[in-house]
């Protein structure tokens, strides 16, 4: 017997050595199944869809199997939809007494060396379900600084200048993958009874889907009008957007937006076409409705400026 330690009683040595090993029996035992609930009955879609979704554990490297309510039904597959985008389709407007076909005319710079402001052209196409419309044939005309058209006589102020055989300011180009094409121009000028616009057709192959035109915004043409020495004329222009009657019928998806760079301005329309044509295409029927007046005032007056600035009170 060693003195330094005190003498422990045989029973308590052989009632702990009975403690230890029930308690090793009880953690080697597998752990009782809990009792199940609505027994018969499938676990309902919303939890069967959640065990499933769940992560398996991971055990020493190893993903173990998630737990036995995951073999239950699976839940039904939801597939949401995106909604369908259906564009606004681009107004059509008269096709006009200009229109010269321009089938021979595929080329990006139309301006063809005329004195102007540099103006490039930009057209985004998208069909009726608002997907680019790549391979679609863009054709535009329109006058130049002087109000004259390429390809006929009797025009100017004084109905003496004579275009026949020219082919300025017109041409087409294809779309591309993006549905854009782009031209190189001029500002277009203006004639009497009309504000400035600008001519176009979207072709489906040899199918017309839209004939319309396009349309500039008025305070930027005042000025260019007034202080440009190409637009200079010995009168005012006496129509306007807001009194020209193929504007005031077409509305506002033929406006377009136009922004200043260095050496030019870039004019963009935004086209939205049906492939067939069948919701859009030519209106060369009198435009009912929107009457005009000619705007035949002081270029300084109230009047003026206030049916150019959109919003100015007198």
């Amino acid at each position: 017997m060693n003195p330094n330690c005190p003498e422990v009683p045989l029973t308590s040595v052989l009632l702990r050595r009975r403690l230890l090993g029930a308690t090793a029996a009880l953690l080697a035992a597998p752990a009782l199944a809990a009792p199940q609930k609505n027994k018969g009955h499938a676990a309902p879609a919303g939890k069967a869809a959640a065990v499933k979704g769940k992560a398996a554990p991971v055990r020493g490297g190893r993903a173990v199997a998630p737990a036995a309510a995951a073999s239950s039904a699976p839940a039904p597959r939801i597939v949401q939809r995106e909604p369908t985008l259906v564009p606004r389709l681009t107004s059509a407007a008269p096709e006009g007494p200009h229109y010269l076909d321009a089938s021979a005319l595929m080329r990006a710079d139309i301006s063809e060396g005329l004195p102007g402001v540099p103006l490039e052209l930009r057209f985004v196409v998208v069909d009726q379900t608002a997907m680019p419309f790549a391979g679609a044939l863009v054709d535009v005309w329109h006058c130049d600084a002087r109000g004259v058209y390429s390809g006929f006589a009797g025009q100017g102020d004084n109905g003496d200048i004579d275009a026949r055989g020219r082919s300025f300011l017109r041409g087409r180009q294809a779309t591309d993958r993006n549905g854009v094409a782009a031209f190189r121009t001029i500002y277009p000028g203006w004639h009497a009874g009309r504000t400035a616009h600008i001519h176009f057709k979207i072709l489906n192959g040899e199918r017309t889907v839209l004939t319309s035109q396009l349309f500039l915004p008025d305070a930027l043409s005042e000025y260019l009008f007034s202080q440009q020495d190409a637009y200079l004329r010995t009168r005012l222009r006496d129509t306007l957007n807001s009194t020209d009657a193929v504007a005031l019928q077409a509305g506002n998806s033929v406006v377009g937006s136009v922004r200043e760079e260095r050496e030019q301005y870039v004019l963009t329309l935004a086209v939205a076409v049906d492939r067939s044509g069948r919701l859009s295409g030519d209106a060369d029927a009198a435009v009912p409705g929107a009457a005009t007046s000619a705007l035949r005032l002081d270029i300084d007056s109230p009047e003026r400026r206030q049916a150019l600035v959109p919003g100015l009170r007198r």
